[in-house]
């Protein structure tokens, strides 16, 4: 394999290790892919076939990564790495029957959603018997930004943090309703706070409309509770009063019981 020298600007860091960026180079492509041969992962990520084929082998060593046929695909290992990190989470016991019940309890989409290093992720999401796709799957990254369990979780922050997530990781426009103005985020994070709910009103998918609250036990965020459903089932009446109250409900009996069953809240939040 290729020598443990420091790159610099390889992708996710300045000052990373080369041969585990490479490794993570090929990781994604194959995510974002589906898979491939070795040519196929050659041309998406601009390596040499050699450097392929021995990160590949590496890989698959250790159960990253499954060869069939020609193609090569993810292993299920990150599966037992991801389900390991959920378990740990906190208050993961407790919030997991909860979002079942809203989902359940709503038809739509129960969500919960946590931050990480500048993005929001989603934890948990189990579907409603009219649930319909979002974008959103288990453990996928986005703008915290875009969607109402980000703006819930950013409302949560002093303005010197959101100020730093800004400056990281900007604005991006996922649609045409998303905020991409400063000011304008800083006033919709004040409302937020204000009501003690977050609105996606289309912002990161079109048609689709989502209501968030804040957990925040100990007075220490620690994800957001949220229900997304389509534009059409979501009416001014239902977004503003029906699910905000449903959820503020679940909310405090969440933070008082993962108070009372883990004591004060120490949570590490990476920037």
């Amino acid at each position: 394999m290729e020598n443990d020298s420091v790159t610099h600007g390889m992708g996710g860091s300045t000052n990373g290790v080369k041969a585990v960026e490479t490794s993570f180079r090929i990781v994604d492509a194959l995510k974002d892919t589906g898979g491939g041969k070795v040519t196929d992962i050659v041309d998406r990520t601009g390596l040499s076939k050699g450097a392929v084929y021995k990160h590949l082998t590496t890989l698959m060593d250790h159960d990253l990564v499954v060869k069939r046929g020609q193609e090569y695909t993810l292993g299920f290992r990150f599966l037992d790495y991801g389900g390991y990190l959920r378990s740990r989470y906190i208050g993961s016991e407790l919030i997991k029957p909860q979002i079942q019940d809203l989902a359940e309890e709503t038809g739509e989409v129960a969500l919960f959603s946590i931050p990480e290093k500048d993005r929001v992720i989603t934890l948990f999401r189990e579907n409603g018997n009219k649930g319909v796709f979002t974008r959103t799957r288990l453990g996928m990254r986005l703008h915290m930004h875009q969607t109402a369990g980000g703006k819930a979780i950013l409302s949560q922050f002093s303005r010197s943090e959101v100020e730093g997530v800004i400056e990281r990781v900007g604005l991006p426009r996922a649609t045409e309703a998303t905020i991409t103005d400063e000011e304008a985020l800083f006033e919709e994070l004040e409302t937020i706070r204000e009501r003690g709910f977050a609105l996606n009103r289309e912002e990161s998918t079109e048609g689709l409309v989502a209501v968030s609250v804040p957990l925040t036990p100990d007075d220490t965020v620690i994800g957001a509770c949220g229900i997304a459903g389509p534009r059409h089932r979501m009416g001014e009446e239902r977004v503003m009063e029906e699910i905000p109250d449903l959820l503020l409900s679940v909310v405090n009996e969440l933070e008082l019981n993962i108070t009372h069953s883990h004591g004060p809240i120490q949570l590490f939040c990476p920037e």
